[in-house]
């Protein structure tokens, strides 16, 4: 498998949230296929409401 490298900006409020959040998308990227990122997104992004129980089953 091909990799790519992206210059990103990441909206924090601090340089270490910057880079938690870098070092979770990497591993979100790692083991979902684009497909099931895609679907994830489109969730996160128009349903509130799954976001909200995804949310608190991760104790969030």
């Amino acid at each position: 498998m091909s990799k790519y490298t992206y210059e990103l900006e990441i909206t924090a409020s601090k340089e270490s949230e910057a880079e938690t959040k870098i070092k979770a998308l990497t591993i979100l990227a790692s083991k979902l296929n684009a497909n099931e990122l895609e679907k994830l997104a489109h969730i996160v992004k128009n349903d509130p409401v799954k976001t909200a129980l995804a949310k608190q089953a991760l104790g969030v």
